[in-house]
């Protein structure tokens, strides 16, 4: 089976144990899911080059390891990403509500064109709330 087909053929996770079990299996495509029906956990986890893309997302990221992952277009609302490590990331064209960075590694992270309450951010520009 081709990567085109598992993509055609994709269902979203459920829950953040299935999405990590997946993670676990090689699994990295986890665009346009729904991550807002329970209290999503990945508190620590490693999700190293995941793709969230136009994904719906309330979670609790705090200190996991995000490098690389691909939030781009996506709906990320109350998100808690302290002391993450987002390097290389890239939440270009997100929709960012109450997210909170402190403490988070944004070494090489993409902000441009992301929006929070009405402001989009430019161009090598870092939340600074």
């Amino acid at each position: 089976m081709t990567e085109n087909d598992r993509r055609l053929n994709y269902e979203p996770p459920q829950s953040a144990e299935e999405l990590l079990r997946r993670y676990a299996e090689g699994e990295r495509y986890f665009a346009e899911s729904e991550l807002d029906h329970s209290n999503y956990d990945f508190q620590n986890s490693i999700l190293e080059g995941a793709d969230f893309s136009r994904s719906f997302i309330t979670a609790d990221f705090r200190g996991a390891n995000l490098k690389r992952v691909s939030f781009v277009s996506a709906n990320i609302k109350t998100c808690d990403f302290r002391n993450a490590d987002l390097e290389g990331a890239d939440f270009s064209g997100a929709a960012l509500e109450a997210t909170q960075f402190e403490g988070a590694k944004l070494q090489g992270t993409r902000f441009e064109g992301a929006g929070c309450y009405s402001y989009t951010m430019k161009a090598d520009e870092k939340p600074w709330w």
